[in-house]
């Protein structure tokens, strides 16, 4: 070992959205010049500053170098201590690295956003809204919801009424409200509400909707049900007023025939005529009275052949494709890297507005690599990008972490690593598109159905209600 270290101080404590600072001294203790470079490594790397980010030292001298972090104010800055590492490469001996490590404390702080879906909901005896808490801190939320209005003219039915959200996550609250009153008649009216979220140490955050409660019969109804009680009562005085008198001459016919004696004349009476054949008698003529059918053989009984049935196309498996565009159905957004060019090794993967051209790096080669090891006898495949022909990869080797970032690295395709995926249809006809080497963890994206473009591509629980879902879309076809 021809070097020396010291991080002063060894541990340090930052807010997101704020920046610290430490300094690293190191000295030469071997007997030739030597220069070295400085690389962050570890979970904040992404949010650490080196500087300078190489020192040339002269046998027996020390020089300093500041590392400065800055973690965003986002739920990635994830709360609590977190270790640290500068990787330092001496250029006369590479092989002799030196990495002295710390610890990183990142202090919590709570955000969240809420909304109604929709605002306003209508109905004549519920309204079924839904509420959308997201956690945007980076520590675990816990919060209750209630509901409320001016006049207490609703009842709130609110499931769950307690919930727990991991940073970064949302939650939906399923609401059902009723007026207490039944409007059986009359215009609809609007009933103002509120649902709040309250938290513990905070002060509670309403969330404004607007119930509109229509009337059990809809007013053109009740219009014509007057109308038709109007037209009914004129026609039954006009009646009663202007009837015609009737009277009967049936009593004094029968006393003139009591007392006729003229005999019956023996005239012979004319035959009755046959009556018409009805209707149901000339529909049960038979059925051989109708003519033959052209295709019925002289032979008695013979059928003709029947034309053979078509046979049906076998789908076409999925996987593996070539140039493909990984759409996610929920922001409409396609799997993206950075700029236009080649990504970099451990270079993020994000979302961004579609572009099928081969201008930008959006497609992607589905290769199989083992075409019936994945759960169910699933195909499991790399997913490599067109342009830089790097694959899709998670930190590290094997399994990975819950929220783990998508990266790019150099293929391997082996089951020792976790570039491996396999794809699970679902009813909406999208796919979850699942790690095999990490508990069969879903392709996401960061945040709760918001990502927007360059939103970081994660891992995450699978789930119906996120933004998991992905159509594998051929550009130069309609086939989704």
């Amino acid at each position: 070992m021809t070097l020396w270290t010291s991080l002063e101080p060894a541990s340090a404590t930052v807010d997101p959205g704020a920046s610290a600072r430490v300094r690293l001294r190191l000295r030469n203790t071997g007997d030739v010049v030597d220069e070295y470079r400085f690389e962050p490594v570890g979970p904040v790397a992404p949010w650490t500053t080196v500087e300078p980010q190489t020192l040339r030292l002269y046998p027996g001298t020390t020089g300093t170098v500041d590392l400065t972090f800055a973690p965003p104010r986002t739920s990635d800055a994830t709360a609590g201590p977190n270790p640290y590492a500068v990787r330092i490469t001496p250029t006369e001996h590479p092989e002799a690295v030196t990495v002295p490590e710390g610890n990183l404390t990142i202090t919590p702080f709570t955000e969240i956003r809420a909304e109604l879906v929709p605002p306003t909901v209508k109905g004549r005896f519920r309204g079924r809204p839904k509420l959308a808490i997201d956690n945007l801190g980076n520590t675990r939320l816990t919060a209750s919801v209630s509901g409320s209005d001016n006049g207490d003219q609703l009842s709130y039915d609110i499931h769950p009424s307690n919930v727990q959200i991991e940073p970064g996550r949302a939650a939906f609250l399923k609401a059902t409200l009723k007026p207490r009153k039944i409007i059986w008649f009359g215009p609809k009216e609007q009933r103002p509400y509120a649902l709040t979220v309250q938290r513990a140490g905070v002060n509670p955050q309403p969330v404004d909707g607007t119930y509109v409660q229509r009337g059990f019969l809809p007013r053109w109804l009740a219009t014509l049900f007057g109308t038709l009680l109007a037209l009914a009562v004129t026609f039954a005085l006009i009646w009663f007023n202007y009837k015609p008198q009737v009277k009967s001459l049936a009593q004094e016919q029968v006393q003139e025939a009591g007392v006729s004696s003229i005999a019956p004349s023996p005239t012979a009476s004319a035959p009755l005529a046959a009556p018409a054949p009805t209707q149901s008698a000339v529909a049960q003529q038979p059925e051989n009275d109708a003519p033959a059918s052209p295709d019925t053989g002289s032979g008695g009984g013979g059928q003709g052949q029947s034309s053979p049935k078509p046979k049906k196309k076998t789908a076409k498996p999925v996987v593996p494709a070539t140039n493909v565009l990984l759409r996610n159905t929920t922001t409409k957004k396609c799997a993206d890297v950075p700029g236009y060019g080649n990504g970099t090794s451990d270079g993020p993967v994000r979302e961004y507005t579609c572009d099928g051209t081969t201008a930008d790096n959006q497609l992607w080669d589905l290769e199989v690599r083992y075409p019936k090891d994945g759960p169910g006898s699933a195909a499991l495949f790399q997913i490599r990008n067109a342009k830089d022909q790097l694959c899709m990869d998670l930190p590290a080797y094997g399994s990975a972490k819950l929220s783990s970032p998508i990266t790019e690295y150099k293929c391997d395709g082996t089951k020792g690593d976790n570039q491996l995926w396999w794809i699970d249809k679902q009813p909406s006809g999208a796919y979850w598109i699942r790690n095999f080497a990490s508990d069969n963890l879903c392709l996401d994206v960061a945040g709760f159905s918001v990502g927007g473009n360059d939103t970081n591509l994660t891992l995450y629980y699978c789930s119906d209600e996120d933004d998991q879902e992905w159509q594998i879309v051929h550009p130069s076809s309609d086939d989704q």
